[in-house]
């Protein structure tokens, strides 16, 4: 095999990434404080000193909620290119291909709200 220019450019930007993913983290080890104790080992909780304990219970509808926000956040994120692209196709199948799409989201919003997801209780423990 014979080793060219393109090897070597290859090589250096190996290297280069390698150094620009790998500098901050050596640098930051080098440069950071070594204090220890006091309020160095508390948890930062935006300048108050924390209260309790870290481990409190949440009810799952958080969870819930956030998981379907997410859900339906994606979904709507591929509609983007598809309206980017849209003017640029002819026919009607492109405007059914996303009649579908959205046709399919909504019943996903009727089948939760049917379920109940989307009801708040009152009393979250």
């Amino acid at each position: 095999m014979v080793f060219s220019w393109l090897h070597l450019a290859i090589i250096l930007f190996l290297i280069g990434g390698l150094l620009f993913a790998g500098g901050p983290l050596i640098l930051s080890y080098l440069v950071a404080p070594r204090a220890r104790g006091g309020d160095m080992g508390m948890p930062y909780e935006c300048g108050m000193r924390p209260y309790g304990g870290s481990w409190t219970r949440f009810g799952i509808n958080y969870y819930v909620y956030a998981l379907l926000f997410l859900a339906f956040d994606v979904d709507v994120l591929y509609l983007f290119p598809v309206s980017t692209v849209y003017r640029a196709t002819e026919g009607w199948l492109p405007f059914l291909e996303m009649f579908i799409f959205l046709f399919v989201l909504v019943l996903a919003i009727i089948y939760f709200w049917a379920k109940g997801v989307f009801t708040w209780p009152r009393k979250i423990s």
